[in-house]
């Protein structure tokens, strides 16, 4: 065994010697494996797909061992694996690779841009403002609410699954929206370029197995949202009128008024505008 291991630690050691290096494409190659290695670690690391990584990375190792010591049952049968997990991997990963070709598409790995499109600073920061208090009085009546800004992933399925109103941001008007007895209480509402656009809208459920179980449909379809797109959700618990934020598939929960609005403009603002959601006119029902 001992001889084995080293025999395999001098082929190793005498192919890096072997190799000719060109100092600049090498350092280029280094860095470049090291930011995706980096990046890759870093978007798994908070989602539930970062539990499998770890998996896969053992399962792996044993599979490089296992040809190392030339065992060649234990190596068939984790090749055999292999051949068919590399399919398992990618309808596992599904919702991964979508969320993350979506933030290449728009540079939001690097830079986030936003989404009031036209909204200048004191418009936005008025929006804010009236959320704060739409949210506050909901959660002193315990009544149940989900909010979703939409960013730079356009949501046009979720819009065309509700009733578009397109009006200003209101907390009267949101406060109705979300009465009990209303017909688009039981629904998201969608907020799209600093204006409240939809109402009743549907969103896909988290499958998350990791998230609290007493947390109801409700924060499950918040979670959901954040984990295909880079909107920002805020719902309000209609048992116990705790208020939480979602965002990137992960929730923060019982925020004050005052932590929720400094929440949204650090998330929406920046010094130079607003930093959420740039859509066109023409993306009107995207």
């Amino acid at each position: 065994m001992v001889s084995k291991l080293k025999t395999i630690w001098d082929e190793i050691v005498e192919t890096i010697t072997s190799v000719e290096f060109s100092p600049i494409n090498d350092i280029v190659d280094i860095l470049l494996v090291t930011a995706i290695i980096y990046l890759a670690f870093k978007f798994l690391r908070d989602r539930r797909a970062g539990k499998l990584v770890v998996g896969v990375i053992l399962f792996f190792i044993l599979l490089l061992i296992s040809n190392a010591l030339e065992l060649r049952a234990l190596s068939f049968l984790l090749q055999s694996i292999t051949q068919a997990g590399l399919v398992a991997l990618i309808i596992l990963f599904q919702p991964e690779f979508r969320s993350a070709l979506e933030k290449v598409g728009t540079g939001s790995i690097k830079n986030i841009k936003g989404m009031f499109t036209g909204a200048g600073m004191k418009e936005v920061v008025v929006g804010i403002q009236e959320l704060r208090k739409a949210t506050e009085n909901l959660s002193a009546t315990k009544t149940g609410a989900l909010m979703v800004i939409e960013c730079e992933t356009k949501l046009g399925d979720v819009i065309k699954s509700g009733t578009v109103i397109d009006a200003d941001i209101s907390s009267m008007l949101i406060g109705n929206i979300f009465y009990n007895k209303a017909p688009l209480h039981d629904g998201a509402m969608l907020i799209r370029n600093n204006r409240l656009y939809a109402a009743g809208c549907f969103l896909p459920l988290s499958q998350d197995p990791d998230i609290m179980k007493e947390l109801g449909t409700r924060h499950r379809a918040a979670i959901g949202i954040t984990e295909v797109s880079d909107a920002v959700v805020i719902i309000v618990s209609e048992e116990t009128g705790i208020i939480s934020v979602a965002r990137d598939g992960n929730l923060e929960r019982g925020l004050s008024g005052a932590a929720l609005e400094k929440l949204l403009l650090d998330l929406l603002l920046t010094e130079n505008g607003p930093k959420f959601g740039r859509h066109n006119k023409e993306d009107k029902d995207a």
